[in-house]
């Protein structure tokens, strides 16, 4: 990483080094913005302002969640690939986790790009912001160039209904949409599963006011024990499955993709049900 920046900037980033050890520090440097024929990320990526933001999410990676990886070296280290995980805890959080782990657990390190809602860049500050780490909204379009550019996407077919579900539907996996599947099969990416243990518990949901919701135009505004965006200390664990291959045609029927769209989720709810028979506690 080179170029000037801001001595805000440059504590921020000497923050995310201190916090991330040395070994995790060395895989960082090596870290390479993805860049067009021009030399620039078209998504508005910028790696020094990434590796300086990250300080606050590896204080919550390192010290408040305190996350566990389990496989994850079943992460392809290079091209393209499709992250699937299941998706909870009212805010991002899990992605956010997510995106550290390959960053700081992985050798060689992988900047995944998480794609976000299309409602998300319409709240203030929040596009610009998501755009210069990385992140993009998830149009199929987006997808194939990325996809097509060797880069690792992390996806959640459940969606908002996965993440503002209620306590009483925890670690059950909601519907998963065939659309990522039909990228896997378009780009000849495999597919790695995820479970994520642990975020259910960090804001559990006692009641959503819809109507609140509607006027501030979100999916959901969700009532918590916390004071959002505050969470509950419990520690993630993430679970890594082996990675799947498709074979198939892309523009097939959502009926003739099903028993491939099931095959991911059954996978990705046995590493969440691995995950959960495993860990101590909620909270260890």
């Amino acid at each position: 990483m080179t170029g000037s920046a801001s001595p805000l900037l440059e504590r921020m980033r000497a923050w995310s080094f201190a916090l991330a050890g040395r070994d995790a520090r060395e895989r960082l440097e090596r870290l390479r913005t993805p860049a067009n024929e021009y030399g620039v990320d078209p998504y508005g990526f910028d790696l020094d302002y990434a590796v300086g933001a990250l300080a606050p999410f590896l204080w919550l990676y390192r010290k408040w969640f305190r996350v566990q990886v389990h496989g994850i070296g079943s992460v392809p280290p290079q091209g393209r690939v499709l992250l699937v995980a299941n998706h909870s805890g009212q805010l991002p959080l899990d992605a956010a986790m997510l995106g550290v782990a390959l960053l700081v657990e992985l050798d060689p390190p992988r900047a995944a790009r998480a794609l976000v809602e299309k409602w998300v860049p319409t709240l203030p500050f929040v596009s610009a912001f998501y755009a210069r780490l990385g992140q993009v909204v998830g149009t199929p379009e987006n997808c194939r160039r990325l996809l097509q550019a060797g880069e690792a996407l992390m996806v959640f077919p459940e969606g908002v209904r996965g993440l503002n579900k209620p306590w009483s539907e925890r670690y059950r996996l909601q519907e998963f949409g065939p659309g990522f599947l039909r990228l896997a099969l378009e780009c000849d990416a495999p597919v790695v599963p995820v479970g994520v243990v642990g975020a259910e518990e960090q804001a559990p949901r006692l009641l959503n006011l819809a109507p609140l919701a509607r006027l501030l135009s979100m999916p959901a505004f969700p009532i918590t024990p916390t004071i959002l965006p505050f969470p509950l200390p419990t520690r993630y664990h993430l679970w890594f499955g082996e990675p799947m291959r498709f074979t198939g045609a892309p523009d097939d029927e959502d009926a003739v993709l099903e028993e491939k769209v099931a095959s991911v989720k059954a996978a990705v709810q046995a590493l969440v049900d691995r995950g959960l028979r495993e860990r101590p506690g909620v909270f260890r």
